[in-house]
């Protein structure tokens, strides 16, 4: 016979035999971590930056006299498809530099004719007669030439901003000594060497700039612009030496510091009982550190009046030859100063160089920074940064230094011995408890950084980020 089963038996829960988990957690000690934050980074360039005292404030930058002028570049305005040249950005060309009749510059600025090119389109061939100045609203222009033994080479890529054909404006036997070829779609200004002479010759202040600008003592220039020690070598005999001094920049940069503030608010209940086994104040504290500094990195990289990627030279900033991060790309980059301290790039960024040596077959070098792996390249280290922004085109920038003062490069400008400082140039301040109960500290730190020189940073710029598909 079967056995009946009690369907009430089945519904009933089993009989707790012991003291359950939950329970047991109310007189248990937990084992608990220190607070954990998402936004802290490993911060490579406020590791890798030398760190300059700054007493009083601000840090002079002083250089020798250099006479490099117009070497900016041209920005426009868009009105749907049609593209104007601002007047007083003309004051970028080397020929218009200080020249202020903004009257004179808007009547320049119509004569400028829009060119739009697609992309592969030969815009100027080798040898051709020059005749005008094109100004690059927008677009990528690959520049060759032919080489010593009749290939055709690289020059160089320009993009939106620069221009080519200045030397035109004034030679009327000036032809072109390079073919420029248009890598993508885009739109460019034409100013004609006949349009430029007949508004000169309808403003006398125009003509006066311009042979004022004929006469600057170029001959007295090294190849950077800067005024040239005048020096004899390989003479014999008695020969009168020439005298020569130093020359100074008369109004050099200075850099003030930059301050990050914020005010952490404490609830004195919270100090009084909750600080076991934390301290509370200080945890809280700790993290509000962490985002100054996240944000003082920011700062550096993006700020206009002192970021790297806003202060950079403009002659040290050269475009991709394909968009990718190729290693000709890489190589340009590097052989463009001395002592190359290190590559700086988003992670995303350092992903497709990566990618783009795989493509080749090559194994990207690998050094020991600080204790940590990290790829380089050409013996120097390729460090992340997040901080470099990436555009909605999915271009971003990879940065190169050479670092401190002695070596004439990038420095880190602070001052220490602050009043209640907590850490190197950060201070941590008691402003005192309100009516509500609430301890107030004023978080502080002062920073800034100097480009000693132009050549101490460089920029690749416009680099093509995304995955290509196969």
């Amino acid at each position: 016979m079967t056995a009946q089963i009690d369907p009430q038996a089945q519904l009933e829960p089993p009989r707790q035999s012991s003291l359950s988990t939950a329970a047991a957690r109310k007189l248990a000690t937990t084992t608990k971590s220190a607070p954990q934050m998402q936004e802290i980074t490993s911060r490579w360039l406020l590791r890798m930056l030398p760190w300059v005292e700054t007493k009083g404030g601000a840090y002079r930058v002083n250089r020798r006299l250099s006479y490099t002028v117009g070497d900016g570049r041209v920005d426009f305005v868009q009105d749907g498809g049609l593209v104007r040249v601002i007047p007083q950005e003309l004051g970028e060309l080397a020929l218009l530099r200080g020249f202020e009749d903004v009257e004179v510059l808007g009547t320049l600025a119509c004569r400028c004719v829009q060119r739009d090119f697609r992309a592969g389109e030969v815009l100027v061939e080798r040898g051709a007669p020059a005749g005008e100045i094109h100004l690059i609203a927008h677009g990528r222009i690959n520049q060759t030439s032919v080489g010593k033994y009749g290939d055709e080479v690289a020059v160089t890529v320009l993009a939106d901003g620069d221009r080519f054909g200045e030397h035109a404006l004034l030679d009327a036997d000036a032809r072109w000594d390079h073919t420029a070829t248009a890598e993508t779609a885009g739109t460019l200004l034409t100013l004609s060497r006949a349009d430029f002479a007949a508004v000169m010759s309808a403003a006398p202040g125009l003509r006066a700039h311009v042979d004022a600008f004929g006469s600057l003592p170029r001959q007295r220039q090294n190849r950077h612009g800067e005024a040239e020690i005048a020096m004899s070598a390989g003479h014999v005999g008695e020969v009168a030496l020439p005298g020569a001094f130093v020359d100074y920049e008369l109004r050099p940069r200075e850099y003030e510091l930059s301050v990050a503030q914020t005010v952490l608010r404490v609830h004195t209940r919270v100090a009084d009982l909750y600080n076991g086994p934390m301290n509370q104040t200080e945890e809280q504290l700790r993290l509000t550190i962490e985002a100054l500094r996240e944000r003082q990195e920011h700062e550096l990289i993006n700020n206009r009046e002192f970021g790297l990627l806003h202060n950079a030279d403009f002659k040290q900033r050269i475009q991709p030859h394909a968009g990718p991060p190729t290693p000709d790309d890489l190589d340009e980059l590097l052989c463009r100063r001395r002592g190359t301290k290190l590559f700086l790039a988003h992670p995303r960024t350092i992903a497709a160089i990566g990618r783009e040596l795989n493509a080749r077959g090559i194994y990207p070098d690998h050094m020991t920074v600080d204790g940590q792996q990290v790829a380089a390249w050409r013996g120097v280290p390729i460090l992340p940064c997040d901080k470099i922004p990436i555009s909605r085109e999915n271009t971003s920038s990879i940065l190169a230094m050479r670092t401190g003062e002695d070596n004439q490069g990038v420095i880190g400008l602070r001052q220490t011995g602050l009043p209640e400082e907590y850490e190197p140039g950060l201070s941590v301040r008691f402003m005192g408890v309100d009516e509500r109960s609430i301890i107030s500290y004023l978080v502080t730190t002062y920073y800034s950084a100097a480009i000693l020189v132009p050549n101490a940073l460089g920029v690749l710029e416009n680099v093509q980020i995304a995955r290509r598909r196969d």
